[in-house]
C-alpha cells in the first residue's frame, strides 16, 4: 500500500480490478479545499487511457513491475515473438500489448514490463527513438516551403511519417516512437 505522494510517472497501480499504468500526473493544491492529484491512466489490459482524480493522501495499490529487455525477432498469426537478452527464451505478445508496432524492426531491442507476482507481460515499450530507413518518398515539390512543408513517406517498418521536403528514399531518419514525429537525418 501507499499513498497519492509515491505516485509519479510509469508507475503501474492496481484501480478498479484492473492494472493502470500513470502516464501524466498534476499535484493541485487549490486556494480554498483540499489538495488533490489529477492523473492519465493507460490500462495495461485494455490500452484506453482515463482521466482520474485522487484526493491527496488516498491510498493506492503499486503492482510490483519488471523492466526486462527483449530482442524483436518476427511477427506471426499469432502476435510478435521476442527473445529475453540474459536467458534467451521466447515469448509471444498479442498485438494490442505493443504500442508502436509498425515502428519495429527485426533485431530491434525494446523494453517489456512483466507482473513480478505472476510473472505475465504486461506491455512492450520502445525505445523513445529508433532510426529507420526510408523506403518510399515521393520527390519535394520546389518552390513550396512556405509554413515548413511536410511529404508522407514510407519506412522500412511500414510505418507512414511526415517528414520534411528534403527527405528522400534511401536516406535514414530518427523518429521519436512517443509521438511518431521525424526528428533528424541520420549520417
Amino acid at each position: 500500500m501507499a499513498t497519492t505522494a509515491d505516485i509519479r510517472n510509469g508507475l503501474v497501480l492496481n484501480y478498479n480490478n484492473d492494472l493502470f499504468q500513470i502516464t501524466e500526473f498534476q499535484h493541485v493544491k487549490p486556494g480554498k479545499g483540499a489538495a488533490f492529484v489529477r492523473t492519465k491512466l493507460k490500462s495495461l489490459t485494455t490500452g484506453r487511457v482515463i482521466d482520474n482524480t485522487f484526493n491527496s493522501g488516498a491510498t493506492i495499490y503499486p503492482v510490483r513491475v519488471e523492466r526486462r529487455k527483449f530482442q524483436y525477432l518476427y511477427k506471426d498469426e499469432a502476435g510478435f515473438n521476442f527473445m529475453d537478452q540474459e536467458s534467451f527464451d521466447q515469448i509471444n505478445l498479442d498485438e494490442k500489448l505493443v504500442d508502436g508496432a509498425d515502428l519495429m524492426k527485426e533485431g530491434q531491442e525494446v523494453e517489456i514490463l512483466i507482473n513480478a507476482d505472476s510473472d505475465t507481460p504486461l506491455s512492450c515499450e520502445l525505445p523513445p527513438f529508433v532510426e529507420l530507413e526510408v523506403t518510399y518518398a515521393e520527390p519535394g515539390i520546389k518552390g513550396d516551403t512556405a509554413n515548413s512543408p511536410k511529404k508522407r513517406v514510407e519506412v522500412e517498418s511500414g510505418a507512414k511519417i511526415m517528414v520534411p521536403l528534403f527527405i528522400e528514399s534511401g536516406q535514414k531518419i530518427r523518429v521519436d516512437t512517443r509521438t511518431r514525429d521525424y526528428v533528424e537525418r541520420v549520417k
